[in-house]
C-alpha cells in the first residue's frame, strides 16, 4: 500500500460511527483504500462486497429491508456485535441509500462505501443520509503523492511563501523530468505505476472507455450519449479557457439547457471542473466558468492541447484536494489564472520571467483582500515570487 494523503484522515474515521463514502473519478484508488481499510478493521465481523457483481447487488435488492440484513447474516455478519459492510461502487444499486439508512438506524452497522459519481450520491444520499455520513473526494495523485508512487523523497511546505523559498537549480535537476512525466502521463496510480510509456497511453484510453461505457452509459439519463461524446470533443481544445455555453449548443445542435445538463453530469462524475469566477472584489463582476479535466494525462492522450494548456492543468490537479478554487478577470488582459481560498493569488507561465513578476502585480493592484501572489513555472527562475512547480 502506498499512502495517499488521504489514508490517514480515512483510517481515524473507522473509529466512528457515521457512513464514510469515498467518491471520486474511476481508477483513482478508492477500491484499494476500500481494501486497504478493511484490513486495518479491528474486528472480524466485518463484510466486503463489490457490487460490479450482478450476482452480489441481488443481496440488497429485496423491498424488505430485514431480509437484507438476513442476507448480510448468511455471508458471516454477526448482528449481535458492532460489525462492519464495506461496499465497492454503490452507484449499481439505486436503492442502497435507502437500505444503509435503514440499516444504520436499526442495527450496530459501520459502512463504509465508494462511488464513481457524486452525481448519484448527491441526488439520492442527501436526503437519506442527512447527519448520517461523511464524504470524502479522491482525484488522481498530486505531484507529492507522484513522487511517493515513484519512491522518491520530498519534503513539501504547506506556505506558499516557504515554497517559493526553497527552489535552486539542483531540485531543478532532481525532479524537472519527473514533473514532465507527471504533465504527460498524468496521475492516475495504475499509469503512474506502469513503466512503458506505451502501456500508459493504453491505460489512458482504456480508463476513457470504462468511465464511457459505465458512468456516461449506466448513470446518464439521456437519449442520444453520443452527444455527451461529440461535447467532450468541443471541451478538450478549451481546458484553462472560459467556456461560451451558447458557442457549444451551436456546435453540438442542442439547446443551451442541454449542454448546461451535461456538463453538469461531466463535473459531477469527476472528469471536469469547471471554475467559478473571483467576485468578492466586485460583486457586479459576472463571466462564465473556466474548464479543467480531471487528469493532465487523459486529456493528453484525448486531445491535442498546448504545453502551456497541460501544465496549467496539471496545476489545477495539485491545488483541487486542499483548496477552494476560482479565478479573476476583469477584462481580457487583466486574468489570474487562479484564486486559492479567497486569499492567494497564483498565475502559471512555462517559462516564468520578471516581466512577469511585474505584470502579476500591476494586475493585482486593488485585490486588496489577496494576502499573497505568486507564478507557479515550469522553468527556473530565482525570483522570490516564482514557485517552482514540482515545490507546489
Amino acid at each position: 500500500m502506498i499512502f495517499r494523503n488521504i489514508t490517514k484522515v480515512l483510517e481515524k474515521e473507522l473509529e466512528t460511527s457515521e457512513v464514510v463514502v469515498i467518491t471520486g473519478m474511476r481508477r483513482v484508488g478508492k477500491t484499494t483504500m476500500l481494501n486497504y481499510l478493511s484490513d486495518k478493521i479491528n474486528s472480524q465481523n466485518k463484510l466486503y462486497i463489490d457490487l460490479e457483481d450482478t450476482i452480489k447487488r441481488r443481496i440488497f435488492e429485496d423491498p424488505n429491508y430485514e431480509n437484507i440484513l438476513n442476507n448480510l447474516v448468511e455471508l458471516g455478519l454477526k448482528k449481535s456485535e458492532k460489525g462492519y459492510v464495506l461496499l465497492d461502487e454503490i452507484q449499481f444499486v439505486r436503492e442502497m441509500p435507502s437500505v444503509i439508512k435503514y440499516l444504520y438506524d436499526h442495527y450496530k452497522i459501520k459502512f463504509i462505501v465508494t462511488g464513481s459519481s457524486s452525481f448519484y450520491l448527491k441526488n439520492l444520499f442527501s436526503e437519506s443520509l442527512s447527519g448520517r455520513k461523511l464524504i470524502f473526494e479522491m482525484y488522481p495523485l498530486t505531484f507529492e503523492e507522484f513522487l511517493k508512487f515513484k519512491e522518491v523523497d520530498k519534503i513539501f511546505e504547506r506556505n506558499f511563501d516557504q515554497k517559493s523559498k526553497q527552489k535552486n537549480e539542483f531540485k531543478e535537476g532532481l525532479y524537472r523530468k519527473l514533473y514532465h512525466e507527471y504533465i504527460e502521463f498524468g496521475g492516475f496510480p495504475g499509469v503512474v505505476l506502469e513503466p512503458d510509456y506505451e502501456r500508459k497511453k493504453r491505460l489512458l484510453n482504456e480508463i476513457f472507455q470504462s468511465y464511457f461505457q459505465k458512468d456516461i452509459e449506466i448513470l446518464a439519463d439521456f437519449k442520444d450519449s453520443s452527444k455527451l461524446r461529440d461535447l467532450i470533443l468541443l471541451l478538450l481544445p478549451r481546458v484553462g479557457n472560459v467556456i461560451d455555453i451558447s458557442k457549444l449548443a451551436l456546435g453540438l445542435n442542442s439547446s443551451r439547457e442541454s449542454v448546461y445538463n451535461y456538463l453538469e453530469f461531466l463535473e459531477a462524475t469527476y472528469f471536469i471542473k469547471l471554475l467559478p469566477k473571483y467576485t468578492n472584489i466586485d460583486k457586479k463582476l459576472t463571466g462564465g466558468k473556466k474548464l479543467y479535466v480531471c487528469d493532465s494525462g487523459l486529456v493528453n492522450v484525448l486531445g491535442k492541447l498546448s504545453e502551456g494548456q497541460l501544465f496549467e492543468n496539471s496545476v489545477f490537479q495539485n491545488l483541487r484536494p486542499r483548496h477552494k478554487i476560482s479565478y479573476y478577470r476583469k477584462s481580457e488582459v487583466n486574468e489570474v489564472d487562479f484564486i486559492l481560498d479567497d486569499e492567494v493569488a497564483l498565475e502559471v507561465k512555462t517559462s516564468a520571467s520578471r516581466h512577469d513578476v511585474a505584470s502579476l502585480t500591476k494586475r493585482l493592484v486593488g485585490l486588496k483582500k489577496l494576502k499573497e501572489f505568486y507564478i507557479v513555472s515550469l522553468n527556473f527562475l530565482n525570483e522570490n515570487e516564482i514557485i517552482m512547480a514540482w515545490d507546489l
